[in-house]
This record gives structure tokens, C-alpha cells and sequence, in this order.
């Protein structure tokens, strides 16, 4: 059978189609289908030989992307900024007046549109989420009410810059591949629709998300968990929660968690109560879940009581949380903590004790162990090789996200991301350049090691950018991208706004259907193609491209963020149409109108 001449781009065609919609019934992951389509590509490249289609070398060069490679690192810098406490270092003194909804809203919403401007979004987002459960719990709220308002201002915010999200810093770089020797887009190129989408959007978010967004219960709570344990924390003396009463420092914000005593300094013993002050060296035993008691330990101004987690032989940018069981034949069995001298024996401080849902009286050190406990250490990660094997615990496991915070780092970790984003703003060094230097020396200054900053990156948002990036380059070699700028161009009949209108609302309907990367990558060259038919100045197509392809707000899947507030806030697919939909429109016409006055587009449609 012969094949049409134009084969190259039906296939093409075929592919993204079959993409978006595998994409859009959730078939598989979302990396593994990328990779599918761009394998099939290849693949019919290799047996034809045609050069209407990517050669394996083009398709996977935009795994070598510099935006893919400056998103990567992007990452690991936040995951400095959370180890060392530095988020909630920056943020702890604007919410500590949190008085109600409206007052969270606007304290929490502006700092994260500020942030998301400067950092990629999707871990300034998961950097917060605790943040804002904290929140929500101090003024009675379900997180509901938070979450979603959250994730929309990150995308606003990241809407501002080019380093404020993924998308951005992509299509940037194929506009620079594209104008060899010829015009750039500046740091602050996205800002001209970005910052008036956002303070619109902030407006509208601030004052409707109480009216638009119902208290929602997350299927799976915290408090729910029926294993309770019982921990100790020392209040640091001239650290930032002397003076102030357990409600102040956040003590009972946390689900499932509560303060059961108080141990003063001259060792009186005080039941807790939530207008009660503490002071330094006083000892709070408090009793509550896991995931509760890792929160805690996150506090600044909280330490171990005695220093026994500072006596280990192991520094603290090397220890972790991990959960043992105790055996019938460990050999501390009715003794207590401190005279089985478990520290020495194991390298592992005790930090909480868990013995079903009740809780154990008296100080932790004064408690006696029995088969079955379980023991929440602080130690080296190599703790769990050793004990694996070992006759002493049934069960020895890391905690997730139970890496040790390092408080005295907060400053210097903040004082790197101010630096990389200072300078790249100011255009003294390349954006890539600039994130590299910083999360070398987040690893170097030990706010996080080589090991965490790899853990930290979402690699499959990455696959996806980089096999989008291929299948983009294959629109373009078969005509495919040429094909439905022509379409689109009968569309607009020749006027510019038009154009741009038709570029913008398929690009809002692509992120929707798969990811913001893969419609921005498939987007631009569509764009690219359709301002070369019109013959006019491509940056505005390309910078409506970078605002659609951020503006998902109708679905829980087009955007990272959206998607991770989904199952945390118990949300509905309606919450996302009814609260999103506004919005959209709100972006939408500050775009056309912001765009179209700049570059001067005309009003006749």
C-alpha cells in the first residue's frame, strides 16, 4: 500500500493526538505515555530514514535543554530551603497574627505570589503545604479553603518571570534557538500580562474563595491514625517561642498532635493548657501521630531534652527519622531508656515512643520497654542496614520526609536563593548559571546533602518536558505545526488579535487536556509558525503561549500543583470548575487586553 506523501505529519498528528487523549483519561502515567509517542516517532524516523521527522539525536535533545537543567536545580534549592527550616523561617513572623480566613488569604497568598515569581512554583508550593495546614488548624478552618487558593497564586506568581515556572524558562529557550543574533526575552518579559493577571487574580481569590470553596474533609486525616505517640521537646532558652503561650508558638496547631505537660526548669510539672507561657529549658510532652510528631520537630526553637540527638557521633545534615519495633529478645526489655543507655549501645537517640493509642506517663527516658513498642529514632540512615538483621527490632524503617532539620542553616539558605535570584534578575549571569552556583552551595554550606537535593526533583515532570520538547520538533520537521497555523490563521482572517485569542484558548485547552510543559512546547511552535503567516512580531503569540500554558485552573490535572493540593485538600472536580472558571476568564481578558495595547495589535476582531 502506498503511503501519502504527507505521511510524516498524519503520524505526527496522530501522535499528539493519541497523546492528549491518553493524557486526558489518565491511562498511564504521564512521563511513560510522553516517552511512548516520542518512541514511535523515532522509531518511524529509523526505518524510513526521512528528514521530515526528529532522528533519535534530535529527539532526545531536549533532555539537554538549559530550562529542563535549570528546573532540576531549581528543585534541589528548595529542597535547602525546607531542610533548614528556611520557608517557614521567612513566613513565621507574617502569620503569627493570623486572626481569621480573609487574614490567612492575604497574608499566605501574597508572599507565595512574590515567591513563585522567583522560585519554580511546584516546590514553593510543596515547601508550604505543611505551612499551611498549620494555618488552617490555628484559625478552624479545613485546609480546603487554603490549598486551592494556594496552588492558583503559585501559578499566578510564576506567571510574572521566567524563572517562576517551568514552562517559562522552556519557552524561553526555544524563542532564543529560534532568533539566532536577534531579539531576546528580557527576565521580566512575562510581567507585562503576568502582574496585572495576578493582582486581578489575588483580588478575585482573596474575596471569593469563602464564598466559592466548601469545607472539604481529606479522605485520609492525620488524627485518625490510632497509634500515638509520646515525645519530649526541650524549649530552646533565647530561641523564638520563649514567652509565648503554647497557642502562640503553634503547639496546637498541629492535626492529631496536643501538649500533654509542661516540665519547668525547676521541676514542677504543669498540665498544658492553651494560654499558658512557656520558657527556655522547659520540657514539653506532648502526644500525638507520626506525621505530627515529624511536623513538630520542624519548629524552631524545639529541641531534643539533654541534647541527646546532638550527641550522636554523626552530624545532624546526616541523620534521619526512623521507626523500630522492639523484639520479644532485644536485650533492653524492661529497662528504661536511659538505663539501657540506649544512645551508647546504638548511635540513635530516642526521640518518641509509640505503644499502641495510649499514652505513656512520665518522662521518656523513665520509660521502660516491652516487646512491641515502637521507637522513634533520630540516627544515621545506616542505622536500618545494621538493625535489619539484628535480633533487637521486628521492624526497622525510615520515615518519609523525616530528614533532620538544620535551623542554625535557615539564614544562609535564604541569603543563597536571595543571591541566585538577584543576580539573574539583574541579568549579571545566565539563569542557569546562577541556579547552578546555588545549589552547589546549598550542598557545599550542608543545608542539604547531594542525596536529598537528588530526591527533591520531580524527574517525571522532567521526562515529560524533555519528550514533549521532541514531539514539538516533529510538528515542526512534518508540517504539522505549519498545517494548524494555517488553520488557524482562516480563523483570525488575518487580524492579529484574532490570532492571538485563538492561540491563547488552545493553549488553555491543551494544558487542561495534558501538562502545562507538553501543551507550551506543542503551543510554540504552532504560535511561531502562525506569527510567521501573518508576517508580524512573534514575541506576543509566544508570550501569550507562556501565560495560557501556566493558566490551569479548571481541572486537577493541567498543572503539578493543582494536582498535588488534590487528594490533601479532599477536593472535587466541581471546586476546580466552579472556583477556577472566574479566573480563567479574569487572565484571559488581562492578557488579550495587556498584549494587544503593548504591541500594538488593533481592537477589530
Amino acid at each position: 500500500m502506498m503511503l501519502p506523501a504527507d505521511w510524516q505529519m498524519w503520524l505526527t498528528l496522530a501522535v499528539a493526538a493519541g497523546l492528549l487523549l491518553s493524557l486526558a483519561m489518565r491511562v498511564a502515567a504521564t512521563d511513560l505515555l510522553a516517552l511512548a509517542g516520542l518512541a514511535i516517532l523515532v522509531l518511524a524516523q529509523d526505518l524510513s530514514g526521512t528528514a521530515k521527522l526528529p532522528t533519535p539525536a534530535d529527539a532526545v535533545s531536549g533532555f539537554g535543554n538549559k530550562g529542563l537543567v535549570t528546573i532540576a536545580l531549581l528543585f534541589a534549592i528548595v529542597s535547602g530551603l525546607e531542610l533548614t527550616g528556611g520557608t517557614e523561617y521567612a513566613t513565621g513572623w507574617l502569620l503569627g497574627g493570623v486572626k481569621g480566613l480573609r487574614s490567612a488569604l492575604l497574608r499566605i497568598l501574597v508572599p507565595v505570589a512574590a515567591l513563585s515569581g522567583f522560585l519554580n512554583n511546584t516546590p514553593v508550593v510543596a515547601a508550604l503545604l505543611p505551612v499551611v495546614h498549620d494555618v488552617s488548624k490555628r484559625i478552624g478552618a479545613s485546609p480546603s479553603r487554603l490549598l486551592l487558593p494556594l496552588s492558583y497564586t503559585a501559578i499566578l506568581g510564576g506567571m510574572c518571570t521566567l524563572m517562576g515556572t517551568s514552562t517559562n524558562l522552556i519557552v524561553r529557550d526555544l524563542f532564543m534557538e529560534k532568533q539566532v543574533g536577534g531579539e531576546t526575552l528580557g527576565f521580566f518579559a512575562p510581567a507585562l500580562a503576568g502582574v496585572p493577571a495576578t493582582i486581578l487574580g489575588l483580588i478575585y481569590i482573596i474575596y471569593a474563595s469563602p464564598w466559592l470553596l466548601p469545607e472539604r474533609k481529606p479522605p485520609v486525616s492525620i488524627s485518625d491514625d490510632p497509634q500515638k505517640y509520646t515525645v519530649e521537646m526541650q524549649v530552646v532558652p533565647l530561641g523564638p517561642l520563649v514567652g509565648k503561650t503554647i497557642q502562640q508558638a503553634g503547639l496546637r496547631a498541629l492535626p492529631g498532635l496536643y501538649v500533654a505537660e509542661i516540665q519547668r526548669a525547676d521541676g514542677r510539672i504543669e498540665a498544658a493548657k492553651p494560654e499558658q507561657r512557656i520558657y527556655g529549658d522547659d520540657i514539653l510532652i506532648l502526644v500525638g501521630a507520626l506525621e505530627s510528631v515529624v511536623d513538630l520537630r520542624k519548629i524552631r526553637g524545639l529541641t531534643t531534652p539533654d541534647g541527646q540527638a546532638r550527641k550522636l557521633e554523626v552530624p545532624a545534615w546526616q541523620r534521619t527519622l526512623i521507626e523500630a519495633v522492639v523484639s520479644t529478645q532485644c536485650s533492653l526489655i524492661g529497662k528504661t531508656i536511659r538505663q539501657g543507655k540506649f544512645r551508647s549501645n546504638y548511635n540513635a537517640a530516642v526521640v518518641a515512643v509509640a505503644r499502641g493509642g495510649r499514652r505513656l506517663m512520665g518522662k521518656l527516658g523513665d520509660v521502660r520497654i516491652e516487646p512491641g513498642d515502637v521507637l522513634l529514632l533520630e540516627a544515621s540512615p545506616s542505622f536500618v542496614h545494621r538493625q535489619r538483621s539484628s535480633r533487637d527490632f521486628y521492624l526497622v524503617s525510615r520515615v518519609e520526609r523525616g530528614e533532620v532539620r538544620r535551623h542554625e542553616k535557615a539564614v544562609l539558605a535564604i541569603t543563597i536563593t536571595a543571591a541566585m535570584v538577584i543576580v539573574a534578575a539583574l541579568g549579571w549571569m545566565e539563569i542557569l548559571t546562577a541556579a547552578m552556583l546555588a545549589a552547589i552551595a546549598m550542598i557545599a554550606f550542608r543545608c542539604c546533602t547531594s542525596g536529598e537535593a537528588r530526591r527533591s526533583v520531580d524527574w517525571s515532570v522532567l521526562i515529560i518536558i524533555g519528550a514533549a520538547i521532541g514531539i514539538g520538533e516533529a510538528m515542526r520537521l512534518s508540517g504539522a505545526a505549519e498545517m494548524i497555523a494555517n488553520g488557524l490563521l482562516q480563523l483570525a482572517g488575518g487580524s492579529p488579535l484574532k490570532m492571538l485569542a485563538a492561540v491563547y484558548l488552545a493553549t488553555v485547552i491543551c494544558t487542561e487536556l495534558i501538562t502545562n510543559s507538553a501543551a507550551a512546547v506543542i503551543m510554540f511552535q504552532i504560535a511561531w509558525s502562525a506569527a510567521t503567516g501573518l508576517q508580524m512580531d512573534p514575541t506576543p503569540l509566544v508570550l501569550c503561549v507562556m501565560i495560557a500554558a501556566s493558566a490551569s485552573f479548571l481541572t486537577p490535572f493541567g498543572y503539578q500543583t493543582n494536582t498535588m493540593v488534590y487528594s490533601v485538600g479532599g477536593y472535587e472536580l466541581r471546586d476546580y470548575l466552579a472556583f477556577g472558571f472566574p479566573l480563567s476568564l479574569i487572565v484571559f481578558a488581562t492578557t488579550m487586553v495587556t498584549l494587544a495595547w503593548w504591541y500594538s495589535l488593533g481592537w477589530t476582531l
